[in-house]
């Protein structure tokens, strides 16, 4: 369950009402004319997981492995990640999700030399099929572990990609197992699709709870009973000039990746050009309480006033950990919080800091998880890819494509070339 509360300032008039009501209209348009096809994954996706769990009924291969090494980047990993950290506490038994993201030497030769070949199943995952730091990676993956992709390795090999891209041909010339991403769901939305589906199904995770947990969310929100959504777009949208970026903090470090597969989503999808030439855009900043209470606190409290702060709870760690009744000499300003347990504690540093936040007049909400599971998870991740696109909408733009990115792109092709 998740459950929302805000403490905006601001004056709703006739005329935000009407650009709710016509957002709401445009996103269904989009839904039912399929411009984006992530609304509905939570129901499109079911048969992934049936397919997946299959193929491991039937493989002693996989059944054995106890590794699944995740090689992609961006929206093809940050959304895998986001889950996994989530709910691995969860499970003893679960196989080992890796990521293989970054062309950093360093991490990767440090992950590299912990990987069994004979244990781990490799996904390679691009929209795209030609992202350059994902093939680059998988190359030496084939190389050091010497992979035979094209004979008795190629079991241990899952591509995850569009239709007919060039990893798709690579796939189907060496009988790859395949999954495709729907080519209406964009890199960055896609994590419900194929994308993250298919390893955390190998994983062990409970992903049909995954995906029924986004189809309520998202049947929720066009059955007109998740109205906040509208209205906190609204709000966002109509004072992007007074604060222009939104912090989230998140009560637990368990959602650390989730903060960051937000930043990314609000990011990319956001900052934009809109309709009348004009650059627009909400800047998302991803912050852990309480460690970043003692960091970035000071500059939301006495800093410029241009941030608005979403609070993300947990309500119910589950571990029950109560702080020891010690006085120690010297130390006993401390001893007010004894006997009470570290769920009660940073519970409270967190309604404590949301407090003083409102006491100081700036705009804040809040979310709280009564519990971490992947029905949960999957609310959360709809709810902000469903906020992303009220929030484009409302700003004038094309919140699925990311043209910014590309002159990089380009650029580094000229380098090597």
């Amino acid at each position: 369950m998740l459950n929302y509360e805000n403490d905006f300032n601001w004056d709703k008039n006739e005329t935000t009402q009407t650009l709710m009501d016509e957002t709401y209209k445009k996103i269904v348009d989009e839904k039912e004319n399929k411009v984006s096809g992530y609304y509905t994954l939570g129901e499109d996706s079911l048969p992934i997981v049936d397919a997946v769990l299959a193929q491991i009924e039937s493989s002693e291969f996989i059944q054995k492995c106890d590794t699944v090494v995740v090689i992609g980047i961006g929206g093809s990993s940050l959304g895998t990640k986001a889950i996994h950290s989530s709910v691995k506490h969860q499970y003893e038994n679960a196989k080992r999700i890796m990521f293989l993201e970054n062309p950093d030497e360093i991490d990767l030769s440090e992950k590299l030399a912990t990987i069994k070949k004979e244990k781990t199943i490799f996904i390679i995952i691009s929209k795209s099929g030609s992202t350059v730091e994902t093939l680059s990676i998988f190359k030496e993956v084939i190389a050091r572990f010497s992979l035979d992709y094209a004979g008795k390795n190629k079991k241990q090999i899952i591509a995850i990609t569009d239709f007919d891209s060039a990893l798709y041909k690579f796939a189907q010339h060496y009988g790859i197992q395949t999954y495709n991403i729907p080519k209406n769901v964009g890199g960055r939305f896609s994590v419900l699709s194929a994308v993250g589906i298919v390893p955390l199904t190998l994983a062990g995770y409970d992903t049909k709870a995954l995906l029924n947990g986004a189809s309520m969310m998202s049947e929720n929100f066009f059955a007109l009973k998740e109205k906040h959504l509208l209205e906190k777009a609204a709000f966002f949208t109509a004072y992007k000039e007074q604060y222009p970026m939104n912090v989230m903090f998140s009560y637990a470090n368990c959602l650390e990746d989730f903060t960051k597969w937000y930043v990314q989503l609000w990011g990319e999808s956001l900052g934009k050009i809109d309709k009348e030439g004009e650059n627009v855009g909400l800047t998302p900043i991803g912050h852990i309480g309480s460690v970043d209470q003692h960091s970035f606190l000071q500059l939301i409290m006495e800093g410029p006033r241009d941030k608005t702060v979403t609070f993300i709870k947990l309500e119910n760690f589950e571990k029950k950990i109560k702080i020891p009744t010690i006085s120690l000499k010297f130390l006993e300003k401390a001893d007010y919080i004894n006997g009470y347990t570290f769920n009660e504690l940073i519970d409270g540093e967190c309604e404590a800091t949301k407090e003083s936040i409102i006491q100081q007049g700036i705009n804040v909400d809040e979310i709280a998880l009564d519990k971490l599971n992947e029905s949960n998870i999957g609310k959360l991740i709809m709810y902000y890819e469903l906020l992303t696109s009220l929030c484009g909408k409302m700003l004038h733009i094309d919140t699925y494509n990311q043209p910014g990115v590309e002159l990089g792109k380009q650029i580094l092709v000229k380098k090597f070339n």
